[in-house]
């Protein structure tokens, strides 16, 4: 029975990457439904699958986050794990797809849930802005503010995992991942192949793919006028080895298996070391 893993609009749900990635559960429209409708949606997910990972982004309304939250107190379970990465909306929907792929492996819960901390850090995301003017998630100096202004300017950004912000002109480049990767592209209000013909040249990409902007993304980036990129690991086998190659646990609260400090189901962090020992002692 593998471990859903939902998203909450059906733009965050990306074409599945090989023959084994799973479907997503797109919990659509939460804050507009009534509760009792979306309370019986989780449920009968978590009667089919066990545990529900709901993956969403930042920039969520606040009551789809409060609808989530509500959702999962009155169902008073541990088997809904709810993780906001820190990604754009098109690296989040790629983060949820990763995980869909792994849903398909032999890996607990805790473990898969846990599983998306990690592979955040290998997730680069950024985008060509027509403007940083209203751009507050990546710091933007005075002088870029400036020229924000001035007719044609352009700026490419990269938000995770290090800030950068150059603007665009001769020579520009953003730094990106030491390792292969894919680029997925999501096009907005602006015209422009520097994204597909020069970044991704220079990142060394192995593969391009383009998708529909998420309807999330002109809030999260300050603007409509951008194209959105993310480069990332695409195979099952690399991203399953990452997974396996780090240290489970078992949490101390709950006693599902996890990787990393703190359990994403019950949310309970490790005990200190010493506190751990008397635990596991006892």
């Amino acid at each position: 029975m593998p471990t859903a893993i939902a998203v909450t609009s059906a733009d965050l749900a990306l074409p599945a990457q090989d023959e084994r990635t799973l479907p997503a559960v797109v919990l659509k429209d939460l804050d507009r439904r009534p509760l009792e409708q979306v309370l019986a949606e989780v449920v009968a997910v978590l009667e089919t699958h066990g545990h529900l990972v709901v993956v969403h982004s930042a920039a969520v309304p606040a009551a789809v986050e409060r609808r989530l939250r509500t959702v999962r107190s009155l169902l008073e379970t541990d088997r809904i794990a709810l993780f906001k990465p820190e990604l754009p909306p098109l690296g989040v929907a790629v983060l949820a797809r990763q995980l869909r792929q792994l849903a398909s492996c032999d890996l607990s819960p805790g473990v898969l849930a846990s599983a998306g901390r990690l592979l955040t850090h290998y997730v680069h995301a950024g985008a060509l802005l027509g403007s940083v003017a209203r751009l507050d998630r990546v710091p933007v100096d005075l002088k870029a503010h400036a020229k924000s202004w001035v007719p044609g300017s352009q700026f490419a950004v990269v938000a995770h995992p290090q800030p950068q912000l150059v603007r665009l002109a001769p020579g520009a480049a953003l730094t990106g991942p030491e390792f292969g990767t894919w680029m997925l592209t999501a096009r907005g209000q602006l015209q422009s192949d520097w994204v597909t013909g020069t970044l991704g040249p220079s990142w060394k990409v192995q593969g391009l793919r383009e998708t529909a902007l998420p309807a999330e993304s002109p809030a999260w980036w300050g603007t409509g006028k951008l194209i959105e990129f993310c480069s990332y690991l695409p195979d099952l086998s690399v991203l399953y080895q990452l997974v396996g190659s780090v240290r489970q646990s078992s949490c101390h609260w709950c006693g599902i298996d996890v990787i990393g400090d703190r359990c994403v189901f019950c949310s309970a962090t490790a005990p200190p070391p010493a506190q751990h020992h008397q635990l596991t002692a006892g």
